[in-house]
């Protein structure tokens, strides 16, 4: 069989309705299809599988579908037309097709042929649709599609039109399990955008969680400028944005307005929504002194200026009693500026526990920033609960220390301070992981977890990671790729004021 460049889907389960006989039309199920790749054009014997176990089964399942391939191309003993049409009509083209092959893999098609009467059916679609028809049509005879990513939505939105479900739903999990993937001008924004106007609200909540996590590369991308400003706004509302600094959130905003040119309503609740008071006052005043953005709308964010000038000259005792420190504008995102956290890279990860330390702030108010605290960081690779630690007689039970090569652990990360301190009252700790992995050579944040002290608090922490395999895709030259995020929060003296 042909295959053209681009990644090659297969259908999961059968290509054929799950009522069909399929044994009494000679068809199989083309989940097999990649187990007789190396028998194309050979009879292969297998296990049957049935109700008799001494039987076996000799498949020609590849040669079948070569036929079928064989029979779309040559057109031979075809009994219908498509005729495909663009809305201004510049392009058509036509297409001789079996109507029992397309009317099994698709009820629209299968109506649509049967209330036909002989001549060629006329088919309207898109530019976008039409481009990646043939390919659509390919897939209801052989069950399988190369695609590149900037073709996954005009193939969804066929699939979807002409209800194949088999199809739509693998394309939803191609563009969920390649949103890391590389392309010219970026894909992503484009694929949340298709995703929400066709209420797939999985694949339209992985789109935004990727943009969210690795926003700071967004931002260094040809796709930033061309974000709508729904999702803009969708985005700068979340508190799990990955970005270096506020500042560098602002930079990117300032660029988006420059070249977009919004509205006025829309550039000024989108600056509203910019966290100022996690920007240091030498910030603040050379973005008054320089932004002609922020000169421009000025008015519409003097209120929250004004604020984290206050924020950042009163100790947050004091800023309590008067204002809610626990609205959005005091509430640091996931930033990798070192006075927030630090990187690391846990060598080894399947094997050894690991350690480590690095300083933080401790609170982004002026009256905390120049305070440290150092934290200290354990990995532990196979980590039992006390609950599944062994109990030896005459003495305690396992004793809260990471279990070594014990079965059925599981990796955990604590981060504890190293010291505890009197300044740390009215001052509570939210941590954060982002783990690091890779696809195709890109590296991107694959998962966020927030915790307290342990990433016991999250019961899915690195459930899926393969840290074994030396070319996992969570594996950075033999390293797991960690960052480690502290977020001081004055939540608890808000509490204390009511």
């Amino acid at each position: 069989m042909s295959r053209s460049a681009g990644a090659l889907l297969t259908a999961d389960a059968h290509v054929f309705p799950a009522n069909l006989d399929t044994e009494a039309c000679g068809l199989i199920p083309l989940s097999i299809f990649s187990f007789y790749l190396p028998c194309l054009g050979s009879g292969t014997l297998k296990a049957d599988g049935g109700p008799d176990p001494a039987a076996d089964t000799l498949s020609h399942s590849l040669g079948l579908v070569g036929r079928l391939e064989a029979l779309l191309l040559q057109g031979n003993g075809s009994d219908a037309t498509l005729r495909l049409e663009t809305p201004n009509g510049d392009e058509v083209k036509l297409m001789a097709v079996h109507a029992l092959v397309v009317s099994l893999q698709s009820p629209v098609l299968a109506d649509l042929l049967r209330e036909h009467n002989g001549s060629a059916l006329t088919l309207r679609e898109s530019p976008e649709c039409a481009a990646v028809f043939e390919k659509f049509i390919r897939y209801l005879y052989c069950g399988e599609i190369s695609l590149r990513p900037e073709q996954a939505t005009a193939l969804h939105r066929l699939a979807t039109k002409y209800q194949v479900a088999a199809l739509r739903q693998g394309l939803s999990r191609y563009m969920s399990l390649n949103l890391a993937r590389e392309s010219p001008s970026g894909h992503v924004a484009g694929w949340y955008e298709y995703a929400a106007e066709a209420g797939d609200v999985a694949l339209r909540d992985d789109c935004l969680r990727y943009l969210a996590w690795n926003l700071s590369s967004v931002l260094r991308s040809g796709e930033w400028s061309g974000l709508s400003s729904r999702l803009l706004m969708t985005l700068l509302r979340r508190s799990d944005l990955v970005v270096h600094s506020e500042m560098e959130l602002f930079s990117g905003l300032e660029e988006w307005i420059s070249r977009n040119r919004p509205d006025g309503l829309t550039a000024e609740n989108a600056l509203r929504a910019v966290r100022y008071a996690m920007m240091p006052p030498r910030e603040l005043f050379r973005l008054q002194s320089q932004s002609a953005v922020l000169a421009r709308y000025r008015e519409s964010v003097r209120d929250l200026l004004y604020l984290s000038y206050q924020f950042h000259a009163a100790s947050p005792v004091h800023m309590a009693k008067y204002f809610d420190l626990n609205c959005s504008l005091f509430v640091p995102r996931n930033y990798l500026a070192p006075p927030w956290g630090s990187a690391w890279a846990v060598s080894n990860p399947a094997r050894d526990d690991r350690s480590t330390s690095f300083q933080t702030q401790l609170g982004p108010s002026g009256h905390d920033s120049g305070k440290r605290v150092t934290w200290n960081v354990l990995f532990s690779p196979r980590w039992l609960p006390l609950s599944m630690r062994p109990t030896y007689g005459g003495g305690e039970t396992g004793a809260m220390q990471p279990a070594r090569g014990a079965e059925g652990g599981r990796p955990r990360v604590i981060v504890t301070p190293a010291t505890s301190s009197a300044d740390f009252a009215g001052v509570s700790f939210q941590k954060t992981l982002l783990v690091v992995a890779r696809q195709q050579g890109r590296l991107h944040v694959k998962h966020v977890y927030d915790f307290h002290q342990s990433t016991e608090e999250n019961g899915d922490f690195l459930a899926d990671a393969d840290l074994h395999r030396r070319t996992s895709d969570y594996l950075v030259d033999g390293s797991l790729m960690l960052h480690v995020v502290v977020k001081p929060m004055y939540q608890s003296l808000v509490a204390s004021k009511n």
